[in-house]
């Protein structure tokens, strides 16, 4: 069975294939960056860390380690430091729903991180929380184990058992796109699907104006 880890899938082709994507706002902090890896879960009471120091203690090469601070964006849960540990712990990459610090440092950094937001204020270390447990991060479930897919585009989610699905219908999807741009190459500009599709929608289209000879 081939994982996303084997495919070069990108998140767009895995996310129309129906893959669980996270919201919008959770995003690489630096441009080109990609992860790929299984979720090593955490969720956090907002603005506190205790739990994630937590999981970097368990962390395993190749983890994503995926925190659910509650979409907090006003104290930042991971900076420079703690990134630091992730990286020489070899983790794959950290996403967060929730803010970051230490921004520069980290786009500089070999560590691909993922949130919604960069904030100077630190965290508070109370506890509370869980790790390796079902969190929802981003708005969709993410399970202990599930792979994580991030790039420019955004992140997917894969439970294992529907890895096999998923990328059959992914690397479907990607032939198709690639005969599409192969026929708009012949200059074949218009769809084959767009006319059947039209007479079956309720659009208002307008003839554009043109300028007499």
């Amino acid at each position: 069975m081939r994982t996303i880890h084997e495919t070069g899938l990108t998140s767009t082709l895995l996310a129309d294939a129906g893959a669980r994507f996270l919201r919008a706002a959770v995003k690489p902090l630096r441009a080109g960056w990609t992860v790929r890896g299984r979720a090593l879960t955490v969720s956090v009471p907002a603005g506190d860390n205790l739990a994630i120091h937590a999981a970097l203690a368990l962390a395993q090469p190749g983890d994503v380690l995926v925190v659910d601070a509650q979409g907090y964006t006003e104290r930042a849960v991971m900076g420079g430091i703690m990134c630091a540990q992730a990286a020489a712990s070899r983790l794959a990459g950290v996403v967060i729903d929730g803010a970051v610090r230490d921004a520069a440092e980290l786009r500089q950094g070999p560590l691909p991180v993922f949130a919604a937001a960069v904030s100077p204020a630190g965290p508070s270390k109370t506890g509370g929380g869980s790790v390796n447990r079902q969190i929802q991060c981003g708005g969709v479930r993410v399970e202990p184990g599930d792979w994580i897919l991030g790039d420019d585009d955004g992140l997917v989610v894969v439970a294992p058992a529907e890895m096999e699905t998923m990328v059959a219908a992914a690397l479907t999807k990607a032939g198709t796109e690639a005969r599409r741009i192969a026929a708009i190459g012949r200059g074949e500009l218009r769809p084959a699907w767009l006319d059947e599709a039209l007479a079956k929608a309720t659009l208002d289209i307008g003839l554009a104006p043109r300028e007499s000879k």
